[in-house]
């Protein structure tokens, strides 16, 4: 078993933390709000008081943060896991980023001798409980070996996509699909319900067709039970469609359907419901027809 630091533990961070101390590995934790640290050292976890106490204290340090700024400070900024190397410490990021960021990230780590995976993970709050992630990675595959052990405490399926910098252009690939499939199951409730036909039965009807997929499983049933927390937060889901945008400039790229679905998002955190979960893009829908989603009695 390995000694273990996770850095950023919101809702998808604290599970996975949880799951590599279910598999037996001695955890370091460190967050922003001492709330959560507290509960999981309640749970077994010890305590430190910065990424670079975490970083001093273990083989591998997972982050797991809200965007490219936050990664790059908590890496390599003032008492950051960079000031904390030492031989075999492999740092590894689950958060989704800009992949140039992440690349630079590599870079700059490598430099002070600390080996980098990024590592953005897929599956949703489900997905981080049940430990049935998966995991796009980019890095070189002497790390991705040595840290498959812990993937497996996290995920059901870990894929080594390239050198640094390829498992965020996973993720962006990833995101262009789950913006689109939100999209599309709010377009199908709604036209259902507008039609005069219980959305539900409709679902019930086609998920087992040629439209099958995880979020017709996983989402309609909380929709339905008038359950729109997250999850994966709508502003979240909103960044992750910017690195999208930001991607496609980069390498230029036409993405004229990942531009809509973006700026349906944007709708949706200017109605106000940017905490809400992804699958609440269906409020866009409601607002257009004035119609709300049919829920369970």
């Amino acid at each position: 078993m390995s000694k273990v630091g996770y850095i950023g533990l919101g809702i998808m961070g604290a599970s996975i933390a949880r799951n590599l101390m279910k598999a037996g590995h001695e955890l370091v934790v460190h967050n922003r709000s001492r709330q959560i640290v507290d509960q999981l050292v309640s749970e077994g976890a010890t305590a430190a008081f910065s990424p670079k106490e975490v970083a001093q204290q273990v083989d591998f340090v997972f982050t797991n943060l809200p965007d490219s700024p936050d990664v790059e400070q908590v890496m390599l900024g003032a008492n950051g896991i960079i000031e904390g190397a030492h031989d075999g410490l492999i740092a590894i990021d689950n958060s989704t980023i800009k992949p140039e960021t992440a690349r630079m990230i590599a870079e700059k780590l490598a430099a002070a001798g600390i080996e980098s995976l990024d590592a953005p993970v897929s599956g949703g709050d489900v997905g981080a409980k049940n430990g049935t992630l998966t995991i796009m990675v980019g890095g070189s595959q002497a790390a991705f070996d040595q840290a498959a052990h812990l993937f497996q405490a996290m995920g059901k399926a870990w894929v080594l996509v390239g050198d640094s910098g390829a498992g965020q252009i996973a993720k962006v690939c990833n995101q262009i699909i789950v913006g689109a499939q939100m999209v599309a199951l709010a377009e199908a409730l709604i036209t259902a319900q507008k039609a005069g036909v219980d959305p539900r039965r409709v679902v019930d009807a086609i998920k087992g067709g040629a439209a099958q997929m995880w979020t017709l499983d996983v989402k309609p049933p909380r929709l339905f039970a008038g359950n729109r927390n997250p999850g994966f937060k709508a502003y979240m889901q909103h960044k992750d469609l910017g690195i999208v945008m930001d991607t496609a400039k980069t390498y230029g790229i036409p993405l004229p359907m990942s531009a809509v679905v973006t700026q349906l998002y944007e709708a949706m955190l200017q109605q106000g419901n940017r905490e809400l979960d992804n699958s609440a893009i269906i409020s866009v829908y409601e607002s257009l027809t004035g119609i709300k989603l049919i829920e369970n009695e």
